[in-house]
């Protein structure tokens, strides 16, 4: 093995040498190794430490037998081998010092050449690059292999993932980032950790937000919760503009304030695309399918469409009125792909007046207190949506910046229902709700607009003075 800095004269010597005996030699076999001079004392430094040498000046050479394993043989530099070669084949080099340096400046262009190709090939690969927020938490440990599998953004596009945490929880990234590389997954091109906030959303294409506040209201008061969630987005909105990419997508996710803080990011990042924001509330979503397949008897995959409206981690109202159930075992039989209305199929409908609505605070206790798996799935359920379009005519449900839609006041991040197609999203306003929908809306919107109006009174106690 030869390696020298690549405009090394000495190198150059050494190099034609070599050629000539594996030209010669039907056992003799040269691999080279060239290394810019700006490069050059760091890799020596680190081949030497990790193989025990002591050698300090370029070329080094060394000889590996590679049928039988084990580190190399260093062999020194280029007066080690020409003693070498002469003693074992009996052939020297007469290579004049002008031939010499000649070759080593050809050596050095060719370098530079080379690494300017792989650099081109690199940058034609480019991986999404996606950072994940309080990356500490459970969710994100059960996030990392769903993203990386490739049935998230497909089986041919590359990934890096970024960890974005405090100081004191270092250990639990470096933790997170070694187990995801010994995972080995063929599409994360690389993972690593982030302490630095100047740092963070470097070149980002995705930002998940999972940030979350301890709720302990005997303890502190509303205004002093969105107050915390206020200095957070405080904090990420003005770097995601200095450092993401301009289309970058944010997704809220967690347990607490999700429409909050997507309605906060957007408004500290003005320049932030609204459309490009959205809070996540699959995971309501598929507590309350699998609440009512439990009911019917039933797979939760067979239940589509349920909307999940307003307040995601707040109040919020499930609505089944435009539910369809596929798969249902019942009196009557139809194709796979043949619906019933949900309605249609519980025929307690004080179950559903009384223990389905009055159970939705213990499924809101599901969603909170889960482990991190169903969330995880809900946020990359949404990414793959996001990116390849969700089934055609199915229901999804995400918080938005309202734009009226559904007669909802404007201005609010309201969660409602969308579709999925082309990388973007629509909100089905062709939809119909009745009055009694209509009205619960109107509630949930008051409890937001109160939301927003506290968040904001917080940015004006801030910035007396107003802020750009």
């Amino acid at each position: 093995v030869f390696t020298g800095r690549a405009n090394c004269p000495y190198y150059a010597k050494a190099e034609l040498l070599a050629d000539y005996l594996q030209a010669n030699l039907p056992d003799f076999r040269v691999h080279k190794i060239t290394q810019h001079p700006d490069k050059w004392e760091q890799w020596l430094h680190d081949i030497c430490e990790m193989n025990g040498w002591e050698h300090r000046q370029s070329p080094i050479i060394w000889r590996e037998l590679l049928d039988r394993g084990g580190k190399g043989l260093l062999l020194g530099g280029v007066n080690d081998f020409l003693e070498y070669a002469q003693h074992y084949y009996g052939i020297t080099s007469m290579m004049l010092s002008e031939e010499m340096l000649d070759i080593a400046e050809e050596n050095l262009q060719a370098h530079i050449e080379v690494e300017k190709e792989e650099e081109e090939i690199k940058s034609l690969i480019k991986p999404l690059q996606i950072w994940i927020t309080s990356a500490s938490a459970s969710i994100c440990y059960q996030l990392i292999p769903l993203l990386a599998n490739g049935e998230v953004f497909g089986m041919t596009t590359e990934i890096s993932i970024h960890l974005l945490d405090t100081d004191q929880f270092k250990d639990v990234l470096c933790g997170i980032v070694m187990e995801a590389e010994d995972m080995a997954f063929p599409l994360l091109r690389s993972i690593s950790e982030h302490t630095e906030i100047d740092e963070a959303f470097i070149q980002a294409d995705i930002i998940i937000v999972l940030d979350d506040v301890l709720l302990n209201r005997e303890a502190q008061s509303l205004e002093n919760y969105i107050r915390e969630v206020s200095e957070i987005c405080q904090v990420y909105a003005p770097l995601i503009e200095k450092n993401a990419k301009s289309g970058v997508r944010i997704i809220s996710s967690g347990k607490t304030f999700v429409n909050l803080k997507a309605m906060m990011i957007m408004t500290y990042g003005q320049s932030i695309k609204p459309e490009n924001v959205i809070a996540v509330a699959t995971s309501w979503e598929s507590t309350a399918k699998a609440m009512l397949a439990r009911k019917l008897n039933m797979n939760a995959a067979g239940v589509k469409d349920v909307i999940v409206w307003g307040n995601i981690t707040g109040c919020n109202y499930i609505d089944l009125s435009h539910a369809k159930l596929y798969g249902y075992d019942c009196a009557i039989w139809g194709p796979a792909n043949f619906p019933r209305p949900s309605l249609n199929m519980i025929y307690d409908s004080e179950w559903i007046h009384s223990e389905f609505l009055s159970a939705q605070s213990s499924l809101s206790s599901r969603v909170c207190h889960s482990v991190g798996m169903l969330s995880a799935h809900a946020v990359a359920t949404v990414l793959r949506y996001w990116y390849h379009g969700s089934p055609p005519g199915e229901i999804v449900s995400v918080g938005i910046l309202t734009e009226g839609q559904f007669c909802i006041p404007e201005g609010i991040v309201f969660s409602m229902p969308v579709r999925f197609q082309n990388g973007n999203w629509e909100v089905m306003t062709e939809l119909e709700i009745n009055e009694m929908t209509q009205e619960v809306l109107g509630r949930l919107a008051h409890e937001l607009i109160q939301e927003k109006l506290i968040a904001l009174n917080e940015i004006e106690e801030m910035h007396p003075y107003g802020a750009d």
